[in-house]
């Protein structure tokens, strides 16, 4: 029946009251020491009740004693009220003691989905007092409190009794399902005057038994957004650094900066300090990095390295990102070490990357344009004392700004690209083959150059469904040259200071779909024809290289009209592209997908058979009138098996230069995949013998959690294994635990630690334990 007079909505209101703050304290017992983003403070935890909402009770009897002045519902009360429900067998207010009582199998269910659970509730009217007996918390973010009995004292002191606290993600799914760790507390008390929550006689259980006691702890409660205080420590271990232990201190200097200091003992090498200053300013963030040590142990390190001859080490790093307006960001990432390698080999966290781009940057972003400046200094981190290869990089300053008009233009797309390049470098960089052959990847001096590209092209469909597509391109450079000739180079390295070149292209591309249906499949077969026309390359090879020395001629560019990485190298003279692609789906969920075809230069100056800086070109494929041929075919199934097979054939003998095979299968239980790379050898690209390699992955899935993992790389022709690592997890989702061992080969003394075992072990809403690197890359292909 429908009620609502003042003495029940009290009623109603203090029972909802002490399920609402008793769950708050339940989101609070796990709070960290880290800023918080929860938000509502104890004195206004009042259930959330919309102004004009009405309540709804239902009940097998309501019972007024005019005489005791109490109201008592009985026998499967129900109430409905503001979105919250309750359920209870009996709720009984007494209006002489102000006191509200309701029993039995109690269930408050709250708007967010919060389940709060009672055999008894008695509070007072004015909220200030209480006890729940028999207290079980549900929250929807999957964990659960319980209490032998939660007390309210003076409206802002809530205490739990013999309280438990897990999270349980697989309950959801499996109720009969018991965590593996539980904290367990004689009292817990949170206090809304300081905001704190403090834990007497507690115990961390791991596999139900006791592990760490905790006479006592106190803790911020979710109130508190940033607090000052130490965090978890982390350990750790790598082959010449020893074992390690990091103990991180948080400081919450001000509501817009913090930082985290971080100390680290480590067995073999002494004391590493670091630290990490954030400043959030209104349209971005700042972040510092310091870190440093005083090497005790030099003798672990591979003699004649870098690492092995500094004593005294230390980096600063500086990352910033600030957004102009919703199109435009500015920034800047830059790392400062003393020497090459500290911060890789410390594993400093984002640091530790064999190459470190260290840039500043200015990007816009609109609706059919785009801009972006940008400064790049490459940090080679590797073990050479004379950082010879970080010498050899350039300092370079690159701008690219594409736009797309907005409205067709006479039918068709219209499309305009600038790029502007300047580089510096003040060491020559030169490789010289087995052959004798020399490549030069860099100059020493400087140069730059100003590109701009415009192309056109519109779509026609002919009767018959024949798809002609013309194009019409102009490009041209402005180059500034300030470099020393390479002595030594076979091609016809230009002696000008200031060159310009041109080039237009004409080009026309055919498809011709057709669809092929069954009763159970669908196929689309679709040859593809191109022409381009275009005059010789100007200066081919007679231009540095610094952005276009990466080539490879494969399915994937067969049908580009400029198959050069970059800007540097044009791809020039009358060349077609034949080829043909084919998809398939079938109802059965299978799907396949090839493409296959080759590439003719009809007339003028083959570019890709010219003289190049750094070879490109050599050997790719290209380098005669007839392509090699390329393909590449797929197939995807429906029980999470997929292949994929590439290749580059040659054009006469139908030699393998080139193959990527790929076989995987993800499954519930097994996930597996098996790789092989051949590349023949390119001996004025600089590859002197063939590259055959064979990677493997494989992880399988037992009692329910459990899994084991591995990978392989195989070098078929040096007869060794190159890198290994397995491992074995559990991971219910709550509990986490890995330990990995992984292996690398060191051919040239570069590694600081060429193993190491890694150890994790996390609990959701409270930490990780770490112990070295616990990641195999070749495992990222699940």
């Amino acid at each position: 029946m429908a009620a609502g007079n003042r003495e029940r909505k009290k009623l109603f209101n203090a029972a909802l009251l002490a399920g609402v703050a008793l769950h708050a304290l339940a989101i609070g017992m796990y709070a960290p020491a880290m800023a918080q983003d929860a938000g509502t403070r104890i004195d206004s935890l009042q259930p959330n009740i919309p102004a004009h909402a009405k309540m709804l009770l239902t009940a097998n009897e309501l019972v007024y004693n005019r005489d005791t002045e109490t109201v008592t519902v009985r026998g499967n009360v129900q109430i409905e009220y503001g979105g919250y429900k309750m359920v209870a067998r009996q709720v009984e207010y007494d209006q002489r003691s102000g006191r509200i009582v309701a029993t039995g199998e109690i269930q408050l269910i709250e708007p967010d989905g919060n389940i709060v659970y009672a055999e008894r509730m008695n509070v007072t009217d004015d909220f200030a007092d209480g006890i729940v007996e028999a207290l079980r918390i549900e929250t929807t973010e999957l964990t659960r409190l319980a209490a032998e009995t939660g007390e309210r004292r003076s409206g802002d002191q809530f205490i739990l009794n013999r309280a438990v606290y897990t999270a349980c993600t697989p309950c959801a799914t499996k109720p009969e399902h018991r965590s593996l760790w539980h904290i367990k507390a004689e009292r817990v008390i949170q206090d809304g005057r300081t905001h704190t929550i403090r834990l007497e006689n507690a115990y961390f259980e791991l596999f139900g038994k006791p592990i760490a006691y905790i006479p006592v702890m106190e803790i911020p409660d979710h109130t508190v957004k940033r607090k000052s205080g130490f965090l978890f420590p982390q350990f750790g271990y790598a082959q010449k650094l020893g074992a390690g232990v990091s103990v991180p201190y948080y400081w919450a200097i001000s509501p817009y900066m913090d930082a985290t200091v971080t100390a680290t003992g480590l067995t073999r090498q002494g004391f590493l300090l670091e630290g990490e200053f954030r400043q959030q300013f209104h349209n971005g963030l700042h972040t510092l990095n310091v870190a440093g040590i005083s090497q005790l142990d030099r003798d672990q390190f591979t003699p004649g390295t870098v690492d092995a001859l500094e004593t005294n080490r230390a980096m600063v790093a500086s990352r910033g990102r600030f957004e102009i307006n919703p199109r435009w960001t500015f920034g800047w990432d830059v790392l400062v070490q003393t020497d090459n390698n500290f911060a890789k080999t410390y594993d400093l966290s984002s640091f530790d990357g064999t190459t470190y781009i260290n840039q500043a940057y200015l990007t816009g972003l609109g609706r059919r344009n785009y801009f972006d400046l940008r400064a790049f200094y490459f940090d080679i981190q590797d073990a050479d004392p004379d950082s010879l290869a970080e010498n050899q990089q350039p300092v370079a300053q690159v701008l690219d700004y594409s736009y797309t008009a907005p409205e067709p233009v006479l039918g068709g797309e219209l499309n305009a690209d600038i790029n502007l390049t300047n580089v510096r470098r003040n060491r020559l960089d030169i490789d010289t083959t087995v052959f004798g052959v020399q490549r030069f990847p860099g100059l020493e001096g400087s140069s730059h150059r100003l590109t701009a590209d415009v192309e056109w092209k519109r779509t026609f469909i002919a009767p018959g469904g024949l798809v002609l597509t013309p194009l019409l391109a102009a490009r041209g450079d402005a180059i500034g040259i300030n470099m020393d000739d390479p002595t030594g180079y076979t091609g016809d390295f230009t002696s000008s200071d200031a060159v310009t070149r041109r080039m237009l292209t004409a080009g026309l591309e055919a498809r011709y779909p057709m669809l092929f249906a069954g009763e159970s499949s669908s196929h689309i077969l679709e040859p593809i024809g191109q022409i381009y026309v275009r005059p010789d390359e100007q200066y081919p090879g007679g231009l540095p290289n610094e952005d276009a020395q990466s080539f490879v001629f494969d399915a994937t560019n067969l049908f580009e009209r400029d198959k050069y990485s970059g800007y540097d190298r044009i791809e020039g003279g009358t060349r077609a592209n034949i080829g043909l692609r084919y998809t398939g789906t079938f109802d059965n969920g299978y799907g396949l997908r090839a493409v296959a075809g080759q590439s003719f230069h009809l007339g003028g100056l083959n570019s890709f058979a010219t003289d190049d800086l750094v070879k490109a070109g050599a050997d790719s494929g290209l380098e005669t009138d007839r392509s090699d041929y390329v393909a590449m075919v797929g197939i995807d199934a429906p029980s999470g098996l997929m292949a994929s097979l590439s290749g580059r054939l040659d054009e006469e003998s139908f030699n393998l230069r080139r193959a990527d095979a790929t076989v995987g299968y993800l499954g519930l239980t097994w996930q597996a995949a098996l790789t092989y790379t051949r590349i023949e050898a390119q001996p004025l690209y600089g590859s002197s013998s063939d590259q055959d390699e064979v990677q493997t992955a494989a992880a399988y899935r037992f009692h329910d959690y459990w899994s084991v993992f591995g990978a392989l790389t195989y070098d078929i022709n040096e007869g060794v294994v190159s890198r290994n690592g397995f491992g074995i997890t559990y991971d219910d989702q709550d509990t986490l635990f890995s330990i990995v061992y992984r292996q690398e080969r060191d051919t040239d003394s570069s590694l600081a630690n060429d193993w190491s075992i890694g150890a994790r072990i996390s609990f959701r809403t409270l930490g990780d334990i770490n112990v070295g690197d616990t990641t195999v890359d070749e495992l990222d292909y699940f």
